[in-house]
């Protein structure tokens, strides 16, 4: 098959934490009546898997793309069973995220899970909206625990006011959580894996307390990653139109080509 700009079809996840923006940034459809905190634009994963949605490859999907065409797309090692290495998102925090951390790569087998860093970048922001990334200058693993007990730890994470275009690199190990008001494009390694240190006291969509993973958090954490810098780009007229003509294009159409994703 000749490969050509390939669309997907977004796979939305209810979260107890998202929101309906993602209809009016970039119009979604999203279902009725439910919380959508993330579009899964770009997916090669058994809990969901991209759907072509354009072109002679229409309705089969990125498995079976990657099965047939892997080394074309991501390079030499990405054929056959071998999965297309990122996961690509929009998310709408309505709510702030749970304060969590995704392990490392030297410690994820043992933890049976998989390794998970990730980039955010801003695409809008409330008035007053945050994040919460690193650990303040200075606290322990053991202070940090004992926080985390006591239901006192966002205490221990550096926290940054955010505006749109700003960015945060996120390397497994580093602890973090999205605030709310807040929509981002994420791009990360292929992993599902979060510990969650604590989540506000709330209940899930299911009404009950959802699971926290102190233990497995503790052994990720990264404990000497102080009050990490956001990614700021310097205003221009061009950047402002570009980000207006991101905002108003289909956030699913995105190019199967490694020159199109790494450009």
């Amino acid at each position: 098959m000749h490969l050509y700009p390939i669309s997907f079809a977004p796979i939305f996840k209810e979260r107890i934490w998202g929101g309906r923006r993602l209809a009016s940034l970039y119009g979604k459809a999203l279902p009725e009546g439910r919380l959508i905190g993330e579009s899964w634009e770009i997916c090669d994963r058994p809990e969901g898997t991209s759907v072509i949605a354009n072109g002679p490859a229409a309705g089969r999907d990125l498995r079976w793309l990657m099965e047939k065409h892997g080394t074309q797309i991501a390079g030499p090692g990405f054929g056959g069973d071998a999965r297309f290495p990122l996961l690509v998102k929009l998310l709408d925090a309505e709510e702030d995220l749970s304060l969590q951390v995704h392990p490392p790569a030297h410690a994820a087998a043992a933890l049976q899970g998989e390794s998970k860093t990730e980039f955010w970048y801003v695409a809008d922001a409330r008035p007053h909206a945050c994040l919460h990334a690193g650990l303040k200058r200075g606290i322990t693993p053991a202070e940090f625990e004992r926080q985390a007990k006591d239901g006192t730890v966002a205490a221990s994470f550096h926290r940054h006011a955010l505006a749109p275009g700003d960015a945060m690199f996120l390397p497994s190990g580093r602890v973090h959580a999205l605030g709310a008001g807040t929509v981002v494009f994420e791009i990360q390694e292929n992993s599902d894996t979060t510990y969650r240190v604590f989540d506000w006291n709330r209940v899930g969509l299911d009404g009950k307390p959802r699971d926290l993973h102190l233990e497995q958090a503790m052994a990720a954490i990264h404990f000497e990653d102080y009050e990490p810098d956001l990614v700021r780009s310097p205003w221009t007229e061009a950047s402002t139109r570009r980000c207006a003509e991101i905002r108003t294009s289909s956030a699913a159409r995105f190019s199967c080509s490694a020159a199109a994703l790494f450009a």
